[in-house]
């Protein structure tokens, strides 16, 4: 077996993609499918052991170890709820940690992923942002945490099969390891999940819901939006201050208008702030001008901060209005809450933090770089 020549020992198999791996194995001198035969084993069969990867020749073997890690992370917590919902604390050698949910609801396991170690956004309710933001995670970390999640479901005999961009941090933000991650996690060779189980959510960046419009893989997209108007959503969203509901409305529809898919609209309630009918008729003026679905989502508290989980009445009522209205609306069932593994409660385990205008001018920013580049 030809030795490859000399080169860095700290490529990351999780931040490779297929196409890199076999690029990497062919200057080796190897034949490509000795990649595909390392890709088996890690995510078909969960050995990330060099060792036990029986159909390598030794010197492979020892070769691999030597030029790549195939260390998964460190899974420092993991708990379960009532409901069976999962939650994990991972981290990776740079020291970044992340949490990331497990939720079973029948044949589905969907794994909420993080995208960012805690969030730049801010929002005034949530847990994620409230110190800042520390740091993007690479493509690897996101796609490791599913990895994560389908290890310990396979004693089951079962696998991952839904991915929501929902955890911490504003994917959007972190786009390229966001797109990244998504391609791999598509990619028949990793787990090869559809485009069609494959959510992203954000708080609305514009130019990026945009260029996601135009990738390859039109993942189903959905908005945070929290509130029907820009004075409410400003108090509630600081990022909202740069990026206007009008915009992130001409955004979602470009998207349908591109992708063919629906859109769906995130919409927290909170008791006695943005819970009142008729919050709700303005949202249904927003939901006539772009095809969309509405999740509503019952506040899940958190220590610390002031705001309460609306009475069941009230979200009735507001549900009920939509319908009315003639929205497509749902109540998003809560889950993990007694282990605060749900909707707004994952936190962030460093206290480095960035500013909020600083994060939004910069996403923005980076998208119109991306844009000129393309361009010129």
């Amino acid at each position: 077996m030809p030795e490859p020549s000399a080169e860095s020992s700290n490529t990351w198999f999780f931040d490779m993609s297929p196409t890199e791996l076999r690029q990497t194995v062919l200057k080796w001198g190897w034949p490509a499918y000795r990649a595909d035969q390392v890709l088996k084993w890690v995510y078909d069969k969960g050995v990330t052991d060099v060792r036990r990867m029986t159909d390598l020749p030794r010197a492979a073997q020892e070769i691999l170890a030597g030029k790549i890690d195939i260390s998964s992370g460190q899974i420092l917590a993991n708990q379960r709820s009532s409901d069976g919902t999962v939650k994990m604390l991972l981290s990776w050698q740079d020291g970044t940690t992340a949490e990331t949910v497990m939720i079973p609801e029948g044949s589905r396991r969907t794994v909420c992923v993080s995208t960012q170690c805690g969030c730049p956004v801010g929002c005034r309710f949530c847990a994620s942002g409230l110190n800042g933001l520390t740091a993007n995670l690479s493509a690897g970390q996101i796609v490791a945490q599913v990895f994560a999640v389908n290890l310990a479901l396979m004693p089951e005999g079962r696998r991952v099969s839904h991915v929501v961009f929902m955890g911490m941090g504003e994917p959007l933000a972190n786009y390229a390891n966001t797109m990244k991650a998504v391609r791999n996690l598509h990619d028949a060779a990793v787990f090869g999940i559809s485009a069609r189980r494959i959510t992203i959510s954000t708080v609305g960046i514009p130019a990026r819901m945009r260029e996601l419009a135009g990738e390859a893989l039109p993942v189903n997209l959905a908005l945070s939006l929290h509130a029907p108007t820009d004075e409410l959503r400003r108090e509630l969203i600081p990022w909202a201050q740069y990026f206007p509901i009008s915009e992130l409305i001409d955004a979602l529809r470009f998207y349908f208008e591109r992708t063919g898919r629906e859109v769906t609209l995130e919409y927290i309630l909170l008791g006695g702030v943005n819970d009142r009918p008729q919050h709700a008729r303005l949202l249904a003026v927003l939901c006539r001008q772009v095809r969309c679905n509405v999740n509503l989502i019952l506040y899940n508290e958190v220590a610390g901060l002031p705001f309460a989980r609306p009475s069941k009445s009230d979200a009735a009522k507001f549900q009920k209005v939509l319908r009315e209205e003639g929205v497509n609306v749902h109540v998003r069932r809560s889950r993990g809450a007694d282990i605060d593994a749900a909707c707004g409660q994952l936190r962030r385990r460093s206290a480095q933090t960035g500013t909020v205008a600083g994060a939004a001018q910069r996403a923005e920013g980076e998208a119109a770089s991306d844009r000129n580049r393309a361009t010129s």
